[in-house]
């Protein structure tokens, strides 16, 4: 008897196979369609983004983290700066909005400069809230008062507290109210720190410090000296300068006055200036 014979399978990709794809090609169809009329919260991917900056250290300061590059290792495109994260992805930490409001100042400089110290005053008024309010945790309102401008937050420390009359050695009493202010300083001391020393009016005159200029100078140095001996405060972002009795805060025909005048102070200049 004859053997059958074999049917051999037709060429091609097996039927359901097409039906399949069809369905893939809907389902691609359909996503890229929802894709397309979705919108993103911008709030929600600044908060992602400065989330991510925070965890991975991918900016400034993050160059320990692998390799050698800012970002990651050698070989690899580095990025540098936040701002040239912004210009990737089109988002930033800080609403875009603003970014938006800045561009309508493009041909009026006088503008767009009030609008930075606008917004710079807003953010100091922010930074000189929570310092005042770690101050007064820290039980020191009576010692260190508390201002800000559009360019720094600024503590202000009376000359009585600090020195004897005529003296740039620190009284021992005044340590402990330095250490607390040095704790407060570590928290900005990525930005700025200037260290102003300011007298009277009245002339002094003595072998070791000649004029209210040497004696200004002096005790803004004591303090400098002070903080970076008791902080992890890096030098070469702090500053230090006398100013004598060139900037009076008060009148100095009173004693009140005077004592007022005689003080030191202590600037957080903002981080973006």
């Amino acid at each position: 008897m004859a053997r059958k014979r074999e049917e051999t399978p037709p060429p091609g990709s097996p039927a359901w196979m097409s039906t399949f794809s069809d369905l893939m090609n809907l389902l691609l169809c359909f996503f890229v369609m929802l894709f397309s009329m979705s919108t993103i919260d911008e709030a929600k991917l600044s908060e992602i983004v400065a989330s991510m900056t925070s965890s991975f250290s991918i900016f400034s300061g993050g160059a320990t983290a692998i390799g050698d590059g800012m970002l990651i290792s050698n070989g690899v495109s580095q990025l540098n700066e936040l701002s040239e994260f912004i210009n990737s992805t089109g988002a930033a930490a800080d609403s875009s909005q603003d970014t938006q409001n800045l561009e309508k100042y493009d041909n009026d400089p006088q503008g767009l400069k009030e609008k930075l110290e606008e917004q710079n005053l807003q953010a100091n008024e922010r930074m000189a809230e929570a310092v005042a309010e770690t101050v007064a945790e820290n039980n020191l309102s009576e010692q260190v008062e508390v201002s800000f401008t559009s360019q720094y937050v600024e503590l202000t420390m009376k000359g009585g507290l600090l020195f004897d009359s005529g003296s740039a050695e620190l009284k021992e009493d005044s340590k402990g109210v330095l250490d607390k202010v040095g704790q407060i300083l570590m928290r900005y001391s990525s930005g700025l720190i200037e260290i102003e020393g300011h007298t009277d009016n009245v002339p002094i005159s003595s072998s070791r410090y000649p004029s209210n200029e040497e004696l200004s100078s002096a005790r803004a140095l004591a303090v400098f000296y002070y903080l970076t001996d008791t902080t992890t405060l890096d030098p070469m972002n702090l500053k230090h300068a006398g100013m004598g009795e060139r900037t009076p805060i008060a009148d100095n025909s009173t004693e009140e006055g005077r004592s007022k005048n005689r003080r030191v102070e202590i600037r957080i200049y903002n981080g973006v200036m």
